[in-house]
């Protein structure tokens, strides 16, 4: 299959600019947000992490000693606050337990080795894994959503069928091992799933549009 990620990412890049995506004020809170954004839209999570900040909460030591209701309202602006309340739970107490919430701690192991970890973690899926690892710690794994996966699709490069390993493998092809490149990458698909790669599709002002294949969208 011909590599078309690169060509991707030159044009969205040139269209659109940098991202300056996560929005975030540690790597801690953007793996609150990581877990908070599940199946909810970012202003959701937005409203969610303001509540957590202003209990004093974005701490890992503080949120892993708060009780569980407490916490579930806290985030309930996220949506499905009483099954979030647990998993983040989960995640930050491995956080605490494994890394004494020390951030550098957690960078330092193997990309490969801490991925298997995060995804042992109750509630921490593919994308939110990756998701960490690249925004959080700053490490090369590129992120893919529902929007990689529709873009993808809809231009023909890939079968919908593909799960979300080999839509990874696939989108990273070409492109530099690069942790920035990737957040970026990440943050321009999103942006354009956004906005014009929706569930009715806006081709003509797509930034995108000059790479459909013949004929338009391939479904």
């Amino acid at each position: 299959m011909k590599q078309v990620s690169a060509e991707v990412y030159r044009t969205l890049f040139n269209a659109l600019g940098p991202q300056q995506w996560w929005p975030a004020e540690s790597p801690f809170e953007v793996m609150v947000g990581a877990m908070l954004v599940q199946n909810t839209a970012w202003k959701n999570v937005e409203h969610a992490i303001r509540n957590l900040r202003d209990a004093g909460l974005l701490d890992p030591h503080r949120l892993a000693a708060v009780a569980e209701p407490e916490l579930a309202e806290l985030i309930r602006p996220a949506g499905y606050y009483r099954l979030k309340a647990k998993r983040l739970r989960h995640l930050v107490e491995f956080f605490v337990t494994r890394f004494d919430g020390s951030i550098d701690a957690m960078r330092a192991v193997p990309t490969d080795v801490l991925r298997e970890e995060l995804l042992a973690v109750h509630g921490v899926g593919p994308e939110t894994a990756d998701s960490i690892l690249n925004y959080a710690l700053d490490k090369p794994t590129l992120v893919v959503d529902a929007y990689t996966h529709r873009i993808w699709t809809r231009h023909g490069w890939i079968d919908a069928a593909v799960d979300y390993h080999a839509l990874q493998e696939e989108v990273a092809r070409g492109m530099p091992n690069d942790p920035q490149t990737y957040n970026e990458f990440h943050a321009l698909l999103v942006n354009v799933g956004h906005h014009w790669c929706k569930r009715t599709p806006k081709c003509d002002a797509c930034p995108l549009r000059e790479l459909l294949p013949p004929g338009g969208v391939a479904c």
